[in-house]
C-alpha cells in the first residue's frame, strides 16, 4: 500500500490526514493524486466508497491560495447529501491550510447561501441546478476557478443534469484543471471528456470486493423498542473486550452512550458535533482500554484504525451495503476473528437480504437473549476468570483462609458467595432511545432529494446515501449455549 507521505502531500494536509486517522492511500488516491498534482486532467472510474473525495480534494487544496478569498475550486455533485458530505470532508482535509469549503444546494434558502458566499470560501461544492441559479445571479463567480471536479458524473447524467454540467464547465476559464469521477462511462460522459477536458489521464479502479473475511456475521430480528435491552443482554453474555456500536443519528449515539453508562458499561460516544479534541480524547481512551464500548455514527467512525475490536453492533442497519462493509471491517483484523451483530426490525428484512446479496455473504439468525440468559452469561464470565486464576496463579497464601471458610460452610455455598461477589451486578436502570424510521428497500434504492425540484423526466432518481474511509476465544463463546443460533430457514 502507498502511504500519503510518499505522494508529495503538503505538511498541513498530512497533519489533517493524521488527525483523521489515515496513513495509507486507497488505490484511486494513490493513482490520482500524483497525476493531479502535476496539473493533468484526470478521468477516474471508481465506485462509491473508494476514497474519491481525498483523491481530488488533496490536489485541489494543495494549489489553492488561502489568502485569496475567491472561489478557486469547484465540485459539482448530484445530490444535496453528497454535496454536504464532500464539503465536510474537504474541510477536514483543509483544517490546517486556511482553505474553506462551502456546500450549496437546492431546497435551502438562497439568501442564507448568498451571505455564506460573501465570507469568501475558496471551494464550493454544489448541485448543478442551484449552482447555475447562483451563476446567473452572479452571486457565485467562477472566473478564478483553477480546479473543477465532476463527482459521480453518471448519476448526474441519470438525473437529467448533463446539459447543466456542460453549461457550468463552459463558464469556467479554459485554462482550468478538470477532474471527472464516474462509476460507469456512458457515451455522454465520454463526450464531456473529449470536448471539455485536455488530454485527460485515466485511472480505473475495480469495484472493491464487497466481501468480509474473519468476521462471523449475525442478525437479530427485533422490534425497535427492544433493541437497547437486546444489546445490553448480548454484551452481558459475550463480555466483549472492545466493542463498537453504530447508530444512524447523533441523538441516538448520545442516548445509547448514556444508557450503557447507566447500565454499568464504560462507554463513550463520537459524532460530528464533537470537537476534534474531544473526539481524539475518546478514541485514545478506547484504544488504551479505558473505554470498553465506542458508540458512533458512520461519519465519525470513518478512517478509524483500532486493533483488538472483538464485536461490532449495528444498532441501526446502515442504508447502503458499502457502509455495512466499512462498519463491520472494524473487527476481524490481523488474522483474528470478530463478530458483527445487526439489529433488524421486521420491516427491514428485505433490506438485510439486499446487503447479503451485495456482500455475497449470509448472516446467521440469533435468538434474542433474555435477561436470564444475560445473567447466566455474566456468571460464566466470572467462572472463566476463576478457572484462569486456578491454572495460572500461586494460591498457596490463600489456602489457610480457604480451609477456615470450609470448616463453617459447605463448598458450594462458599463458591456461590464468591460468584455473587465477583459477578458484575446487572443494573436495570430504565433507558429510553428515540425511535427512527426503518430502512426499506425502496429507500435504499432511491427517493433521494432532487436538486431544487428540478427535472428528472424518466431518469432514475439517485439513491439516498448514508450518514453524510482480535477475537475472543470462539470455544469459550460456544460454551455459553444459552444464546442460541439458528438458520433463517428454521
Amino acid at each position: 500500500m502507498t502511504k500519503f507521505n510518499e505522494l508529495g502531500v503538503s505538511a498541513p494536509i498530512m497533519k489533517a490526514l493524521e488527525k483523521m486517522g489515515f496513513e495509507e492511500a486507497t488505490p484511486i488516491q494513490a493513482e490520482t493524486i500524483p497525476m493531479a498534482m502535476e496539473g493533468n486532467d484526470v478521468i477516474g472510474q471508481a465506485q462509491t466508497g473508494t476514497g474519491k473525495t481525498a483523491a481530488f480534494g488533496i490536489p485541489m487544496i494543495n494549489k489553492i491560495d488561502s489568502k485569496l478569498k475567491k472561489i478557486q475550486g469547484l465540485v459539482v455533485a448530484p445530490t444535496r447529501e453528497l454535496a454536504i458530505q464532500v464539503a465536510e470532508e474537504l474541510n477536514r482535509l483543509a483544517k490546517f491550510t486556511g482553505v474553506r469549503a462551502l456546500s450549496i444546494y437546492g431546497g435551502s434558502p438562497m439568501d442564507r447561501q448568498i451571505r455564506a458566499l460573501k465570507d469568501g470560501p475558496q471551494i464550493v461544492v454544489a448541485t448543478p441546478g442551484r449552482l447555475l441559479d447562483h451563476m446567473r445571479r452572479k452571486t457565485i463567480r467562477i472566473d478564478a476557478v483553477q480546479t473543477a471536479v465532476l463527482d459521480e458524473a453518471d448519476e448526474m447524467l441519470n438525473m437529467g443534469f448533463i446539459d447543466d454540467i456542460k453549461d457550468i464547465l463552459k463558464g469556467i476559464p479554459s485554462e482550468r484543471q478538470t477532474l471527472l469521477f464516474s462509476a460507469t462511462m456512458p457515451k455522454e460522459i465520454r463526450n464531456i471528456a473529449t470536448t471539455l477536458m485536455k488530454t485527460p489521464k485515466e485511472v480505473k479502479v475495480k469495484a472493491k470486493e464487497m466481501t468480509v473475511e474473519n468476521i462471523d456475521q449475525f442478525f437479530v430480528e427485533i422490534p425497535e423498542k427492544y433493541k437497547f435491552d437486546t444489546l445490553n443482554n448480548h454484551m452481558d453474555i459475550n463480555s466483549p473486550d472492545l466493542a463498537i456500536v453504530f447508530s444512524r443519528t447523533k441523538k441516538r449515539v448520545d442516548e445509547i452512550t448514556e444508557g450503557l453508562q447507566a447500565r454499568g458499561y464504560r462507554a463513550e460516544g463520537i459524532h460530528g458535533d464533537l470537537t476534534q479534541g474531544k473526539r481524539m480524547s475518546v478514541l485514545n481512551k478506547f484504544k488504551s482500554g479505558r473505554v470498553d464500548v465506542l458508540v458512533a455514527t458512520d461519519v465519525a467512525a470513518r478512517g478509524l484504525d483500532i486493533s483488538g475490536v472483538t464485536h461490532v453492533y449495528n444498532f441501526d442497519i446502515p442504508q447502503d451495503p458499502e457502509s455495512y462493509v466499512h462498519r463491520i471491517g472494524r473487527t476481524g483484523r490481523a488474522g483474528r476473528t470478530g463478530e458483527a451483530i445487526s439489529f433488524i426490525t421486521p420491516r427491514e428484512i428485505a433490506h438485510l437480504h439486499l446487503i447479503e446479496k451485495t456482500t455475497k455473504s449470509k448472516m446467521k439468525r440469533l435468538v434474542p437473549p433474555s435477561n436470564q440468559d444475560a445473567q447466566r452469561g455474566q456468571q460464566q464470565v466470572t467462572i472463566d476468570k476463576i478457572v484462569k486464576t486456578i491454572s495460572g496463579k500461586d494460591l498457596q497464601p490463600y489456602q489457610e483462609a480457604a480451609k477456615e471458610l470450609l470448616e463453617d460452610n459447605d463448598s458450594i455455598t462458599v463458591i456461590a458467595a464468591a460468584l455473587s461477589m465477583l459477578t458484575k451486578e446487572r443494573r436495570d436502570t430504565p433507558v429510553r432511545i428515540s425511535s427512527v424510521a426503518p430502512i426499506s428497500v425502496k429507500k435504499a434504492h432511491g427517493s433521494g432529494s432532487k436538486d431544487n425540484n428540478r427535472r428528472s423526466n424518466n431518469k432514475r432518481v439517485y439513491g439516498q446515501r448514508s450518514g453524510g474511509q482480535g477475537g475472543r476465544n470462539q470455544g469459550g463463546r460456544s460454551r455459553k449455549g444459552n444464546f442460541q443460533r439458528r438458520n433463517r430457514d428454521q
